[in-house]
């Protein structure tokens, strides 16, 4: 059996907490695959810990609707369904916008830079076809353009959505068509942002989204169409 370790806290959370982080970005990731059990006593003795803290995660975890309890089988990972993942993206993007005019004022050359830098490094990814590499840095992009609004409640919460949106992100970037033309994007948003162009800055970042949010739920219709035929 392998052992879960529970990450070092320098904040001093509570033992339930941590447990509770550990196991979502375990299920997030697919390390623990949607479908398999997780039972009190195999996962209290791999994380080290008492059953009482990991029966508070789980019950946390199934107000997420990330476990359910079935009949039977007591806890079970559940599977992200179409509507899962068209809600996680509707608050994402919603949360996103919200920032764009605080992006457009507070931006400074030296922010700009080091978007052009990321985008840099994208090109070559990009040219490849290079999914593994290109990916994260998408979406590093995206939390840094929105880093510089500032807004750090919303960052806060726009950050518990992208531990969703980056199982996801790979999906919709592996999409050649829109690949490209979403890079093409990125390079846009940051020209208009150093043009201090909120109206075309918010009108192409309203089309950038949403559009990465259709692409995603094609993909994800696509290859449960692929799995159930």
């Amino acid at each position: 059996m392998n052992t879960m370790t529970l990450p070092p806290s320098a904040e001093s959370k509570p033992i339930r907490e941590i447990a509770y982080e550990t196991l979502k970005r375990a299920i997030i990731t697919g390390e623990i695959p949607a479908g398999a059990r997780i039972v009190e006593t195999d996962y209290a003795d791999r994380m080290h810990i008492s059953r009482t803290p990991l029966r508070e995660a789980l019950r946390k975890l199934e107000r997420d609707g990330l476990v359910e309890y079935v009949m039977r089988r007591g806890v079970v990972v559940r599977a992200f369904t179409i509507a899962d993942v068209n809600e996680i993206y509707t608050i994402r993007n919603s949360l996103e916008l919200l920032t764009l005019p605080n992006i457009v004022e507070n931006a400074t050359p030296e922010d700009i830079a080091e978007l052009r830098d990321l985008l840099s490094q994208m090109d070559e990814y990009e040219k490849n076809g290079d999914i593994e590499h290109l990916s994260p840095l998408a979406r590093a992009f995206h939390t840094r353009l929105t880093s510089i609004s500032g807004q750090r409640r919303i960052l806060r919460v726009i950050e518990s959505q992208d531990e969703y949106i980056r199982r996801f992100s790979a999906i919709a970037i592996a999409k050649e068509n829109r690949r490209q033309s979403a890079h093409q994007e990125h390079h846009q948003l940051v020209d208009l942002v150093e043009q201090k162009d909120l109206e075309g800055f918010t009108a192409l970042m309203k089309k950038h989204i949403e559009r990465s949010k259709e692409t995603c739920l094609l993909a994800l219709k696509e290859s449960k169409l692929a799995q159930n035929g």
